[in-house]
C-alpha cells in the first residue's frame, strides 16, 4: 500500500474516529490492472477533486483503494439489517470500504466509498468483489436518479480491476467509487442497539444529528428538547419525501432491507433496480424476491416497516420509561403516511399540470379513476405521462392509443381538460429518458464486452431528463414487445 503524493486530496475519519467500534480498519485488495471505465467530472469538481489527476496511474490507484491520501484511514463499517424480514446482527461492508470524509466545495462532508474493493471480516464467504456490469449499473442508475433531481448516493468512477471474478461464469471486475453524505443506515441503529451499550446508540445517534445537520440550527434536532425523537422525526419525513419521489418515477428498489434504508434520505445500493415498463403495483424485477415482499406498491408499506424497526432501535434514548419511549416512537411514526400521501399527491397534481387549488377530493378522486385505468391497460407509465403533456396542449390521440377503455379514458380526459391542466408544468414534472431496462442492459453487455461507447451515449441521454431532443426517439420507447419478463441480479 502507498501513500498517494496529492496535496489536493485531504481526507477525515470522522466515522472511524468517533465510532470506533463500527469501523474495522482495512485495506483494499491490491487490483492487478487497474484501468478507468468511467469517470464523473462533474461529481469530482463538486468535491473539489482534479479530474485529471483522478486519470492519472497514481488516481486511478487512489479509486481502487490501492493508493491511499494522507489522513484516510479506510474501514469497513459495521451494520446490521432485516434482509426480507428476518434480522441478521452483524452484516457490515462484506465488499466495501469507507476511503474517509471529504469536504466538498460547498462545505458538505461528504462519504468516499468504495464497492468491490475485496474480502473484509463482514463478508460471510463472499469473494468481496464485484463485475464490471453491476457496478456500471449503479454508475448509470445512480446519475439518473440524481438527474431526476431524486435523493442519492452519487458514483464518481468505475475502474476495472483487471482481476476476474466468478459469478455464473467468469466476468470482469470492477470497483464502483461511491460518494453519499454518509453511509448511516436503520442497520446501522439496529446494530447499536444490539450492542446492549447505550453509550454507542448514544454516539451513534448524535454522529447523525451532527453530520446530517438534521438539526443544528433554528428548531433543529440539536437544539430540541428531546433531539432524538427529532432524529426520528427527521428521517421519518425524509424517507416519506423520498419513496414519494420513486413512486412517481416507476422506481422499484428491488431490495429495501432495513440496512438499505438510510438515515440521511438518499438513496442506496442499486443491485436488483430497475424501472416500470408496464404500469402493475405488483411488479418485481428481483430475482430473489420470490414473495413480491418488495414489489414496487409496497414500497411505502415496506419503507414504514423499516422506520418502525428504527424506533425500536432508538427507543432507550427517546425516553427513560419505556412506555413513554413507545409512545413517542408511535405518535412520530404515525405521521409517515400523511407526509407520504401529501409528498405523492403534490407530485402527482404536477404530473397532471392540475392547479394547486384544486379541491384534495376532486384531485384524489381524478388520480385514483387514472391509476386504474394504466393498470388495467399495462401502460409504460414514463410513456403515458408524456402523452399525457401533448394532451393538455390539444392532441389527445398518443395517450388514448395506449389505453384500452377508450369510452372511460374519454370521460376521464374530458373531466381533466375542463380543469385546464399546464402543459410547461407537466413536462417539468414527467421524464421524457429514463434509464430504461434494455437500454441499460445493452449497455452493460457492450461495456462488459470492451465497448464504452453505448454507455457513454446513454449517460449523456439521461443527464438531462425532461428535454426532449431530436434523434434520441429510441431512447424515449418503451421496450420492443416480445422481450419478456425483465429479471434483475444482485450482483454478488
Amino acid at each position: 500500500m502507498s501513500v498517494a503524493p496529492a496535496p489536493t486530496v485531504s481526507f477525515d475519519d470522522r466515522f472511524a474516529r468517533e465510532l470506533p467500534e463500527m469501523a474495522v480498519p482495512w485495506q483494499a485488495d491490491e487490483a492487478p490492472d487497474p484501468r478507468l471505465l468511467v469517470l464523473n467530472d462533474a461529481l469530482a469538481i463538486e468535491l473539489g477533486l482534479d479530474p485529471g489527476a483522478l486519470r492519472s496511474p497514481e488516481g486511478v490507484r487512489l479509486l481502487v483503494g490501492t493508493a491511499v491520501p494522507d489522513g484516510a484511514k479506510p474501514v469497513a463499517q459495521a451494520y446490521a439489517g432485516h434482509q426480507f424480514g428476518g434480522f441478521v446482527p452483524r452484516l457490515g461492508d462484506g465488499r466495501a470500504l469507507l476511503l474517509g470524509e471529504l469536504t466538498d466545495v460547498e462545505g458538505r462532508l461528504r462519504d468516499l466509498h468504495l464497492k468491490g474493493s475485496g474480502r473484509t471480516p463482514f463478508s460471510r464467504g463472499a469473494d468481496g468483489l464485484a463485475a464490471v456490469g453491476p457496478m456500471l449499473r449503479e454508475y448509470v442508475i445512480s446519475e439518473a436518479m440524481h438527474a431526476l433531481g431524486i435523493p442519492t448516493t452519487r458514483s464518481l468512477a468505475v475502474v476495472a480491476t483487471g482481476r476476474p471474478v466468478r459469478r455464473e461464469t467468469l466476468l470482469p471486475g470492477a470497483v464502483l467509487a461511491r460518494v453519499a453524505g454518509s453511509h448511516l443506515r436503520v442497520g446501522s441503529f439496529q446494530y447499536a442497539r444490539a450492542t446492549g451499550d447505550v453509550d454507542l446508540l448514544r454516539r451513534l445517534a448524535d454522529h447523525a444529528i451532527a453530520r446530517h445537520g438534521v438539526g443544528s440550527g433554528d428548531g433543529g434536532a440539536a437544539d430540541a428538547q428531546n433531539p432524538y425523537l427529532a432524529l426520528f422525526e427527521a428521517v421519518v419525513a425524509a424517507q416519506a419525501s423520498l419513496v414519494a419521489q420513486w413512486m412517481l418515477v416507476g422506481f422499484v428498489h428491488g431490495v429495501m432491507n432495513t440496512d438499505n434504508t438510510t438515515i440521511s434520505g438518499e438513496t442506496i445500493d442499486y443491485g436488483p433496480c430497475a424501472f416500470l415498463d408496464a404500469f402493475d403495483p405488483a411488479t418485481v424485477f428481483s430475482s430473489i424476491d420470490a414473495g413480491g415482499r418488495y414489489a414496487y406498491g409496497n414500497q411505502p408499506i415496506v419503507a414504514e416497516w423499516n422506520l418502525a424497526r428504527f424506533a425500536e432501535a432508538l427507543l432507550p434514548l427517546l425516553a427513560d420509561d419505556q412506555e413513554q419511549a413507545v409512545a413517542l416512537a408511535i405518535e412520530a411514526l404515525e405521521r409517515f403516511r400523511p407526509q407520504y400521501n401529501a409528498a405523492w399527491t403534490a407530485g402527482m397534481r404536477g404530473k397532471l399540470g392540475v392547479p394547486e387549488g384544486l379541491d384534495d377530493e376532486i384531485a384524489t378522486a381524478l388520480v385514483e379513476e387514472l391509476l386504474g385505468l394504466m393498470q388495467e391497460s399495462r401502460v409504460d407509465l414514463t410513456s403515458f405521462f408524456r402523452a399525457l403533456g401533448t394532451a393538455a396542449r390539444g392532441d389527445a390521440e398518443p395517450a388514448r392509443l395506449l389505453v384500452l377503455d377508450l369510452a372511460r379514458f374519454d370521460s376521464w380526459l374530458e373531466r381533466w381538460r375542463a380543469l385546464g391542466p399546464d402543459a410547461e408544468t407537466m413536462d417539468r414534472a414527467n421524464p421524457v429518458y429514463i434509464p430504461r431496462n434494455h437500454l441499460v442492459e445493452e449497455a452493460l453487455t457492450a461495456a462488459t464486452e470492451g465497448d464504452l461507447a453505448p454507455l457513454q451515449r446513454l449517460l449523456e441521454v439521461l443527464a438531462a431528463p425532461y428535454e426532449e431532443r431530436p434523434g434520441l426517439e429510441r431512447y424515449a420507447a418503451p421496450a420492443p414487445g416480445g422481450t419478456g419478463p425483465y429479471r434483475t441480479f444482485c450482483g454478488t
